[in-house]
């Protein structure tokens, strides 16, 4: 008997164990359903006061992707860089300055986004005034190479040295270091 009274002792003692582990699990519950019912009725209440999308998206998109991919086509194949460098010194003669390529980089092709360029960079040495110099880079970023960027410019004046006497008209000449850079089509992977 007194085995018999202590397994119903340990029974109700279990069974409180587990109802209190259950009744603690279901108050648990109760509390994250009535918090999540409180968020429920704020994001619908915040959804109904968005605006609905405009009807035309899908034009629009369309009408973007176009533009892109006539932008993307617009820039030109890989160019040969000799006629490149060229085209520099062209333009140096019509400015009337002194233009040297220094060093020329080979093509390299960088990732910007999802899109690949090849990229052909070049330093040059440019000797003249201030308003031929303007001129040179002017024409430089306006002219034949639509994809040219001018990456960097650096210009010092010509110091005179003791023996020289100063230009006419008191303008000076100064020296420019131009790094430019000009953007191309990368090549086609067949």
């Amino acid at each position: 008997m007194k085995t018999r009274k202590l397994l119903i002792i340990l029974l109700i003692v279990a069974l409180l164990a587990v109802y209190y582990l259950l009744g603690m699990d279901y108050l648990k519950q109760r509390q994250e359903g009535k918090a999540l019912a409180s968020q429920l009725t704020d994001n619908t209440r915040a959804l109904a006061q968005m605006p609905e999308p405009p009807g035309d998206l899908e034009p629009r998109l369309a009408a973007a992707r176009a533009s892109l991919d006539t932008v993307r086509n617009s820039l030109p194949g890989k160019m040969n860089s000799t006629q490149i460098v060229n085209t520099i010194l062209k333009l140096a003669v019509e400015c009337k300055v002194k233009a040297i390529p220094l060093v020329t980089h080979p093509w390299t092709t960088e990732d910007f986004g999802d899109h690949g360029y090849s990229i052909f960079r070049l330093n040059i040495a440019v000797t003249g005034t201030f308003a031929q110099l303007v001129s040179f880079v002017n024409k430089l970023e306006t002219g034949e190479l639509k994809t040219l960027i001018m990456e960097d410019i650096s210009v010092t004046r010509v110091v005179e040295t003791s023996g020289e006497e100063s230009t006419p008209d008191g303008i000076v000449p100064i020296n420019a270091s131009l790094d430019v850079a000009i953007y191309t089509q990368p090549p086609t992977s067949d």
